[in-house]
């Protein structure tokens, strides 16, 4: 018989292995931000001829100005006064590029997987389709989305779309193909005795696809669409990056490469972390409530 667990022991169980990694990460990283800014605290900030102990070198490591790698309280206090310090529709306001970043990640998301789903269901219900499409699908993906991204940005330019739609379609470009070789896989998912059952009560291939071709095919849907809405928001942010935008996470990216404010990178890298963990999580959200409604695990 199964033995129920306390909370503590639940959040013991669920909590402290990430709690682990977590502390383990941190290390690394001011281990890290030590090594790195070592020599420049040395020629900026200490007096080398008079001499330092090296707990003054690690404070110097610790609190320089534009250091090469920033150290992790100087990130989160750059995140704090970002949020706080400024009102959201400020450009410094890291708030106000995730709103940027999102719409296009978003409307990308929606673009991408509806153009999966499409894909999908042409080429499982079409053998022709099946060896047309699919691979060059796959061989979509072997292009590097860096250099695909300015030749869309360029033609959708030249037709009149600006602003959020180029980023779009390159968060689409990213979002389709998880959902397209998902849902491929799933629709081809039920046994051989369930399809013939449908021809047995004479269903069309639309009531068959319907009925119970989309609903086996929800547990490989929502494992993709996980990967897919991840994937547009780095497809969104690269998206950013040879336009000049002077707004988006991307946008946020350069400039603080350009100016030297690796802090600022850093903050942003975080934000786009964080901003990808709560859309993945979103997507999960639903697919419990979606799975549960219809009796799944």
């Amino acid at each position: 018989m199964a033995t129920t667990r306390s909370l503590p022991q639940r959040l013991v169980h669920d909590w402290l292995p990430v709690a682990v990694v977590l502390l383990a990460v941190l290390i690394a990283w001011y281990v890290a931000a030590w090594g790195l800014n070592a020599q420049g605290a040395i020629e900026r900030v200490l007096d080398e001829e008079a001499g330092y102990t090296q707990m003054e070198l690690f404070e110097a490591t610790m609190t320089m100005e534009r250091p090469l790698m920033p150290a992790p309280h100087q990130v989160a206090m750059d995140f704090y006064e970002s949020l706080t310090e400024w009102p959201i529709d400020s450009p410094r306001n890291l708030i106000y590029h995730v709103i940027v970043t999102g719409q296009s990640t978003l409307l990308g998301f929606a673009m991408g997987t509806a153009l999966g789903l499409v894909l999908s269901v042409l080429i499982v219900h079409s053998r022709t389709l099946d060896k047309a499409l699919l691979p060059w699908i796959v061989a979509s993906q072997t292009v590097p989305v860096l250099a695909i991204a300015p030749i869309v940005l360029v033609i959708l330019g030249s037709l009149g779309f600006a602003g959020t739609a180029p980023k779009a379609v390159i968060a689409m470009y990213l979002c389709f193909f998880p959902v397209t070789v998902a849902m491929v896989q799933g629709l081809r998912s039920p046994q051989k005795i369930e399809t013939e059952m449908m021809h047995t009560y004479a269903a069309s291939r639309w009531q068959s696809l319907w009925l119970l071709r989309l609903p086996a095919a929800l547990p490989f849907l929502f494992p993709a669409l996980r990967v897919g809405v991840a994937a547009g928001l780095v497809g969104a942010m690269v998206a950013e990056l040879p336009t000049g935008a002077q707004a988006g996470l991307g946008a946020r990216l350069l400039t603080g490469s350009y100016y030297g404010q690796t802090t600022q990178i850093w903050s942003a890298l975080v934000m786009s972390a964080l901003l990808g963990l709560a859309l993945t999580g979103i997507v999960a959200g639903v697919e419990r409530l979606v799975l549960r409604s219809r009796g799944g695990v």
